[in-house]
């Protein structure tokens, strides 16, 4: 299990990576802050609630089976791409001037855990557009950042809603708020709340105050599956047929057309260890994840990779004609494949900061470049030996 503490403005604790790259946003009804035309209120409002400002949604604290839906297909497929909230200001129970104020990002998942959290508080959320990624990612990003939060604080006339002078920021989204620039232009004090939307209460009890736990995050193997779909499908719906189609054209080809029986026969063995390097890096990698010497991503899935090619390339079925060559483009190019798949992982975990991605991709990308191109030239004299040209 990992575990991190992090410290509020540590930049080099923010990950680089993001669930989501934005996409239109929810309309909120006439009237409101925003001023977005009519045409959907949320499932998940209940209604809208006088701010002092002006009237904002109301929201549920209860998660509808939708929403559950939602989640679980933010984590399978594309549709988090778009999954996000109007940014703004809500209300949760019946908050008044003295109500706190949690600030959230746009995207819908994150949303959805602060105000199931929120459940018998009367609280205001305020939302930042963070153009649909999380609260993390976005931190990392810049989105989640001081000059959002001093916008929309203004926006939402915030000091007319309530009489204190304090929000509270999520532990992740330290990174991204100067809480200075925040003071000095807004007149508002930043509190950094837990890591978990779940703690919540607990903070509230304690006086508003996160204990060590609460400022510990733990990324134990449940949560290292759940994100393994995020980047199994891309790997394979982006990569993966244009690799097959590589492989069966170059084993399939002679002189005379192309042979789909050649194709395959000769294909096969590539196209198994392709499914092998996307298994090793996207799920194999993150599941070994603390049992896999070194820190770096790129060189998990690099050790991951080479194992995986040793044990699939001596079963039974998987040799090959010419071993001395298409085994060294094997040996070369699948461990680096399950190498690059692992390191897209690295912003979903606790294990790799801003500057640590930033470094590996550095190292990283010039030898997945390097190794590919040395693949399509073993390739190619693998084709010319068989042709009988060299």
């Amino acid at each position: 299990m990992a575990e991190l503490k992090f410290i509020p403005g540590d930049s080099n604790k923010a990950s680089s990576c993001c669930d989501s790259s934005g996409g239109p946003f929810l309309a909120l009804p006439k009237g409101l802050p925003q001023g977005a035309p009519i045409r959907d209120i949320p499932a998940w409002s209940v209604g809208t609630h006088d701010s002092g400002a002006g009237s904002v949604l109301k929201v549920s604290t209860v998660l509808s089976a939708a929403d559950k839906w939602e989640h679980i297909k933010c984590r399978i497929s594309a549709f988090r791409n778009n999954y996000a909230v109007t940014p703004g200001l809500y209300a949760v129970g019946e908050p008044d001037a003295g109500a706190d104020v949690f600030v959230s990002a746009n995207y819908k998942l994150s949303f959805d855990h602060l105000r199931s959290a929120l459940s018998k508080i009367n609280a205001w959320v305020l939302v930042l557009d963070t153009k649909g990624i999380n609260v993390w990612c976005a931190a990392g990003k810049g989105t989640f950042g001081s000059l959002e939060l001093v916008k929309r604080i203004t926006d939402v006339q915030l000091a007319r809603v309530v009489k204190h002078r304090r929000i509270i920021v999520p532990q992740l989204g330290a990174p991204g708020i100067a809480a200075h620039v925040v003071l000095q232009e807004t007149g508002f004090r930043v509190s950094y709340g837990p890591v978990r939307a779940g703690d919540i209460p607990a903070y509230i009890a304690s006086g508003y105050t996160a204990s060590e736990n609460m400022r510990t995050i733990t990324f134990p193997l449940i949560d290292r599956l759940i994100l393994t779909p995020m980047e199994i499908n891309p790997a394979m719906k982006k990569y993966y047929p244009w690799f097959a189609l590589l492989i069966l054209t170059v084993f399939g080809l002679q002189p005379s057309g192309i042979y789909f029986r050649d194709a395959w026969s000769g294909g096969f063995p590539f196209l198994i260890l392709g499914l092998v390097s996307v298994f090793t890096g996207a799920f194999l990698t993150p599941l070994l994840l603390p049992f896999i010497p070194f820190r770096a991503f790129a060189l998990k899935g690099w050790i991951a990779g080479i194992l995986s090619v040793l044990v699939v390339s001596s079963m039974p079925g998987l040799r090959m004609p010419y071993a001395h060559i298409l085994r060294a483009a094997a040996y070369l190019f699948f461990p680096l494949a399950s190498s690059y798949i692992a390191l897209q992982f690295t912003g979903s975990s606790t294990f790799t900061g801003m500057s640590g991605v930033k470094k590996e991709l550095k190292l990283s990308i010039p030898l997945y470049i390097a190794g590919s191109a040395s693949f399509v030239a073993m390739l190619i004299v693998y084709k010319l030996l068989e042709w009988k040209v060299v």
